[in-house]
This record gives C-alpha cells, structure tokens and sequence, in this order.
C-alpha cells in the first residue's frame, strides 16, 4: 500500500521568497520591515510587538523593478488585514501573515510581474 502523502497547493497566486522592504501602519504605529515572502495577494514578515489577527493595515512596499535595464524602486500601497500571528521567538518578534484586502488592479499586477520576474530568474 502506497503510503506517500499527496501536498496540494491551496494558495491561488505564485508565492516567492524574496526579501522586499515594506512599512506597516496601523493604530498602534508604524513597523519598518521586509517581507520573507511575497505574492499578488498576500505577504509573510516579521515584526516587533503583537498585532491581533483581523488588524487592519496600510501598507507600504519598495518593489525593486528592471526597467530599461537598470533596477528601480517602485512605490506601491494598498490595505491588507493580519490572518495569521505566530510567535518568532525572542525580544517580543513575532511572524505576520497578511492578507491584501484592498490594492488597486495596477499595483496587484506590479506585484504579480515581480513575482513572476523572480520565479524566472530562480529557474
């Protein structure tokens, strides 16, 4: 009997682990970061101090795009709201997993060519 177990891939859009700057905002502040990993609908950081799951926040990302062979920074915000929370450990740091809730189709697609634009050069 074949006891393999069979992982399904649940998530709807590429996921990339990259590194990509990023500021939170939300009612108790402002958290500077980066993320550990990315997609058109969601990123993975970590932060200092908890934020409750369901935390609604802005979000502010520097995507390093190629353009005319040169690598810029792009600017792109939107609101996301925090799904999952775990602790990452010592000194108060824990890993947010957050959802993009409300991000304009351009932006969605900017993100979705980066993510895309990575995936290629990691082959």
């Amino acid at each position: 009997m074949n006891t393999k177990k069979v992982l399904v891939e649940r998530r709807q859009h590429h996921r990339i682990e990259n590194n990509v700057p990023l500021k939170l905002s939300h009612e108790q502040g402002d958290a500077v970061t980066e993320t550990f990993n990315l997609s058109r609908s969601g990123a993975y950081c970590q932060v200092q101090g908890y934020l409750e799951p369901m935390t609604k926040v802005k979000i502010q990302f520097l995507l390093p795009v190629q353009k005319n062979g040169k690598v810029i920074n792009k600017k792109l915000t939107c609101q996301g709201v925090v799904v999952r929370v775990e602790p990452a450990g010592k000194d108060n740091r824990f890993n947010l997993a957050i959802f993009f809730n409300d991000i304009t189709p351009k932006n969605s697609e900017s993100l979705a060519q980066y993510v895309e634009q990575v995936m290629r050069k990691n082959v």
